[in-house]
């Protein structure tokens, strides 16, 4: 199920900046580090993020057209903060739940109400 964008457009200026006080610590959370595309502005994005063997999985519940995730196939990576650790990730791409699902270590991940995920590998 992917959520309404105007959803999407009031969590980026309401939302999100409270989020990114705590995201990068809490469990099933993670604040993903990128550069503009044009710009080359860091930015900082809280996510729904779920452990996997060599990185992590990200929800994509506004859908695959998100300019965090167009930031980080542009740039081939970036870094994701999860459980109060940075680490360079590297490789996203965007699968369906039925790919990712086998792939996360928490069973919740797979009872979300998604369509796709994205799968970023730890450098």
């Amino acid at each position: 199920m992917q959520l309404p964008q105007s959803l999407a457009r009031f969590n980026r200026h309401v939302t999100n900046p409270v989020q990114r006080l705590w995201a990068g610590r809490a469990p099933s959370f993670a604040i993903v580090e990128h550069r503009g595309r044009r710009s080359g502005t860091a930015y900082r994005t809280p996510v729904n993020a779920f452990a996997t063997d060599n990185g992590v999985a990200i929800l994509l519940s506004y859908g695959p057209d998100r300019d965090w995730l167009k930031n980080l196939k542009a740039a081939g990576g970036g870094a994701v903060m999860r459980g109060g650790r940075t680490r360079t990730v590297v490789d996203p791409r965007v699968v369906g739940r039925d790919e990712a699902a086998p792939l996360v270590k928490s069973r919740v991940f797979a009872r979300l109400p998604f369509e796709q995920a994205v799968l970023l590998t730890y450098a």
